[in-house]
């Protein structure tokens, strides 16, 4: 891998109740967070091919991660997100380096059919900078349901010329939802709409 990777974390949430009412089964999310070296920090780089090489390596190690956490087979996985922070000496565009052009191909190999768009996100801060991962069905953007967030922070990273990318795979939507909208039984998975 040419990663230079400091750190991997996991983290698992699982919702059991919600407001007094069991959730049934219960609603898992789970994240894979690398923390990896900037090799553009500090100075503009026109070339980003590394990140983006980067990105495609990070979707299957990330993805696999998150997937061992969740305990379930890819095919059975609802939900996904990606982000990333850049520390103090990076670019956002090196965050959009990684988590656009490849990261999803591998992570979409992992799940199955998974035509639409990964939701992402992506922010510049220091150590412990909070990281809202967005989340939506893996199928059918409009599935209201799934319409979501994880929050993640390593107490650590990023240092100033560090990258913290995330995934996150769900096993539901949101706990108990009911706002209407497409729902996961009339899905046709067909165009990542609908």
């Amino acid at each position: 891998m040419s990663a230079r990777i400091r750190k991997l974390v996991t983290i698992l949430d699982e919702t059991r109740s919600e407001m007094g009412r069991p959730v049934e089964p219960a609603v898992r999310r789970a994240a894979a967070i690398a923390v990896i070296a900037n090799p553009f920090a500090g100075r503009y780089e026109a070339d980003l091919a590394p990140l983006i090489e980067i990105g495609e390596e990070l979707g299957d190690l990330l993805g696999r991660h998150a997937l061992a956490a969740l305990g379930l087979p890819g095919e059975q996985v609802e939900g996904y997100g990606k982000a990333a922070a850049v520390g103090e000496d990076g670019e956002l565009e090196h965050a959009a380096a990684i988590l656009h052009p490849k990261l999803g191909a591998p992570l979409r190999k992992l799940l199955g059919k998974a035509p639409a768009l990964i939701p992402s996100s992506k922010k510049r801060g220091s150590l412990g900078v909070v990281l809202d991962v967005p989340l939506g069905h893996k199928a059918a953007a409009y599935v209201r349901s799934h319409f979501d967030g994880m929050e993640v922070r390593i107490p650590d990273a990023p240092r100033a010329n560090e990258i913290m990318v995330a995934i996150v795979l769900t096993s539901a939507g949101r706990p108990l939802p009911r706002v209407g909208g497409l729902k996961t039984d009339e899905i046709k998975g067909e165009d990542g709409l609908r």
